[in-house]
């Protein structure tokens, strides 16, 4: 995992969010017998399902690290070392998937075994999606809606972190009303999360700042719902400024902190502790601008 590792150090994440939420949900009252099984109010079980969360969306980052061999120019370098990098990209990803798997199946719980299972297919099912609406023209899609990006950014971005919450209550024998509060932090955590980075390149204050940006980002998304496609397709060449002068960028920033409030929102079910604390600066964090 450390190979992969950015300059902000934030891929653990979603691995210290399962512990968080553990934490602060502690032992259920089926479980009450069991609590000398926990550390730092954690079961073992859960410790192991947020590696496997960490090792699943690393496996999903080395995979997409693949690059189009068609594409390639002769100045990205030799033809051979590109296809070397494929084979490692796709035999580390396979290697990192199949360690999630079998600690997966350690656990010996087939209702988080078919709740992980179903992330990981939501997980390829919106990268496919991704990719094949992707085109030469910047990734500019078809007519898309903030419904459809949300559908999409559920798949690709906050399922894994959400099924993980309610799977880590379910190794607690929290009830379905629990699991279905973890579930819905994970989910408007993560999405507040997607919109903060969608953000970035619009909410920077520096005006040099040239950092990329998807058309297909939240802001790109609300601003062509506002703006109306005919006028949305003549605005394509110097789109960065004109959305920062639009309503997407306001409207991105009001939608991030809607979701953030429905994580908080969720997390009100739990008593107050310092882990519910840590979980609720994990919304601020991703929603202050």
């Amino acid at each position: 995992r450390g190979f992969v590792y950015d300059s902000r150090n934030n891929l653990q994440m979603r691995g210290l969010v399962v512990l968080l939420i553990s934490k602060a949900a502690g032992p259920s009252a089926a479980e009450l017998s069991f609590q000398h099984n926990m550390v730092s109010g954690i079961y073992s079980s859960q410790r192991s399902l947020a590696e496997i969360t960490e090792l699943i969306h690393t496996a999903f980052l080395v995979h997409r690290g693949i690059v189009n061999i068609g594409e390639l120019k002769a100045c990205d370098g030799p033809l051979k070392d590109m296809q070397f990098g494929n084979k490692m990209a796709v035999l580390s990803g396979d290697f990192l998937l199949a360690n999630a798997c079998t600690s997966l199946a350690q656990l010996q719980n087939t209702k988080v075994v078919e709740l992980i299972s179903s992330a990981i297919g939501d997980l390829v099912q919106g990268i496919y999606y991704e990719n094949s609406k992707s085109s030469e023209e910047n990734s500019l899609t078809d007519d898309i809606g903030i419904s459809t990006w949300k559908e999409q950014v559920f798949l690709s971005h906050s399922a894994l972190l959400a099924k993980s919450c309610q799977a880590a209550m379910e190794l607690a024998k929290h009830n379905a009303e629990i699991q279905d509060t973890a579930f819905q932090y994970g989910k408007h955590m993560s999405m507040s999360h997607k919109l903060h980075l969608d953000l970035q390149p619009f909410v920077k204050e520096s005006s040099s700042d040239t950092m990329a940006f998807s058309l297909n980002s939240a802001p790109a998304v609300l601003h062509q719902e506002f703006l109306g496609r005919e006028a949305w397709i003549k605005q394509i060449r110097e789109l960065q400024e004109a959305i920062k002068a639009g309503k997407g960028v306001t409207s991105a920033i009001d939608l991030c902190r809607c979701h953030g409030k429905r994580a908080l929102a969720a997390l009100e079910r739990f008593p107050p502790s310092e882990a519910r604390a840590a979980l609720a600066n994990i919304v601020y964090a991703v929603t202050r601008f």
